[in-house]
């Protein structure tokens, strides 16, 4: 074989292993969002309150989020590909449960192993991904569309999700997970590179489970508020026990010899306020699919599968964005696409905060404009800000990073949609997200 000859089979392995991890990618994100759309048919099935709803919304997010660090702990110490593996187990078993689930205990219980096992993966593919474009800039490349594919993965749960349930069930909808992870599960042997374990790290169990218990306490105090007042015992021990976990956690940090998520980590200006770009972004883009869907069902009567169509504009323009983030990072630089990013993506929140919640404005209106200036804002956003928070992260800390990336993914869907759907009605809590995009676009731009 020439070396032309060999160069073209590597490439086309690299992008084989691309296409694999950015197909499992998208499919945490997709199992994430495609409840959205059913959960009045879940509802009615089950006879759910609002305030169960909404757990039932975040319950995937909430082990999710809380695991994220240990999971990506776990793809440092014993290599990418065998916790990849491990986690793909846990998600193919946990889907097939919520799609059989008799009740919602049932249904609940998968949807946080499902979290669980996505919070392995996730890291473990970045690390992956890290093996298989060894180069700086191949990496770079690839990170440019792979902070794409989350919002590509919400939109296509909220589009199929919509589908799925009108011409089958909502359990239908569970099928795609399963037959994802069964297809990773084959191909990763053939197609993924193996990692490197680094066997001197420690796992820091204390700091992982002082990590998962407060984020998930936080968390799940906030899903209380949006049932019972701030006052109640329901809501203050969960978030004041979660606050106090989360403090212990970071003064434990301080002092461990390897720590879970070492403090010097997010105190680059650049990567903090690259993950808070991406936390706001996936906060906006699920608050407006969860508040869309509902207002769209229970108050102005549409299906299912209207309700779905009326985001295919959305997906058209987060495509579309999508492929242009990448040329536009390398001319203009990552910074400067995730700023015009945040702050078109803002707008797009503040004009459906104006119209989109109103009962008597036209989808044409009052709908589409904030769908597809979201949509092209987060999509380049999410590209932006991806490039910017791998930048100088050594090879040993990837799993790190892929577990606070996804951390930031999952915490803006999770802890902060709940805290702002709290502070005021559907169009007040769109307005300030949008608000605080604006903020962090200006001071990401400020920022050198």
């Amino acid at each position: 074989m020439t070396a032309t000859e060999a160069a073209r089979v590597a490439t086309m392995h690299h992008r084989s292993a691309f296409v694999l991890l950015g197909s499992v990618q998208t499919t945490l994100i997709f199992t994430l969002a495609a409840i959205a759309v059913p959960l009045p048919l879940i509802g009615r099935e089950f006879d759910l309150q609002r305030a169960d709803l909404f757990l039932l919304g975040t319950a995937y997010g909430l082990t999710f989020t809380g695991l994220l660090l240990f999971g990506g702990r776990l793809a440092d110490r014993y290599g990418g590909r065998r916790a990849l593996t491990a986690g793909l187990v846990l998600f193919t078993v946990a889907s097939a449960t919520a799609a059989l689930a008799p009740g919602i205990g049932t249904l609940l219980a998968a949807r946080f192993a499902q979290g669980a096992g996505a919070a392995l993966i996730a890291p473990a593919a970045m690390a992956v991904l890290r093996a298989a474009f060894p180069s700086p800039t191949a990496y770079g490349r690839a990170m440019a569309t792979w902070g794409g594919l989350s919002v590509l993965g919400a939109t296509a749960g909220n589009l199929l999700s919509g589908l799925i349930s009108a011409l089958l069930s909502w359990r239908w909808t569970f099928a795609v997970p399963v037959l994802v992870a069964g297809a990773a599960l084959a191909l990763t042997p053939r197609l993924l590179p193996d990692t490197t374990p680094n066997r001197g790290r420690t796992l820091d169990l204390p700091g992982a489970l002082l990590a998962t218990a407060g984020i998930t306490l936080a968390s799940c105090g906030l899903v209380v508020s949006d049932a019972q007042p701030w006052s109640s015992v329901g809501v203050l021990v969960p978030l004041l026990a979660g606050a106090v976990l989360l403090a212990a956690f970071w003064c434990a940090g301080r002092r461990a010899r390897d720590p879970l998520l070492p403090p010097r980590f997010l105190l680059d200006r650049r990567r903090a306020l690259a993950l808070a770009a991406i936390a706001l972004s996936a906060c906006g883009t699920s608050m407006t699919f969860v508040v869309l869907s509902l207002h769209l069902q229970q108050t102005r009567g549409w299906s299912p599968l209207r309700t779905s169509a009326a985001f295919v504009p959305f997906a058209v323009a987060l495509i579309a964005s999508g492929r242009a983030a990448r040329p536009l990072i390398a001319r203009y630089g990552a910074r400067s696409v995730t700023t015009a990013g945040l702050g078109t993506g803002g707008g797009g929140l503040a004009v459906l905060a104006l119209t989109g919640i109103d009962a008597h404005a036209s989808y044409a209106y009052g709908l589409l404009p904030g769908l597809v200036l979201l949509a092209a804002g987060a999509a380049a956003s999410f590209a932006g800000a991806a490039v910017l928070a791998t930048a100088g992260v050594p090879q040993q800390q990837i799993g790190l990073l892929g577990g606070v990336l996804n951390t930031a993914m999952e915490f803006g869907p999770t802890v902060l949609f709940a805290l702002l759907l709290t502070l005021g009605s559907d169009a007040w809590s769109l307005a300030l997200t949008g608000t605080a995009l604006a903020v962090v676009a200006l001071l990401n731009h400020r920022t050198k």
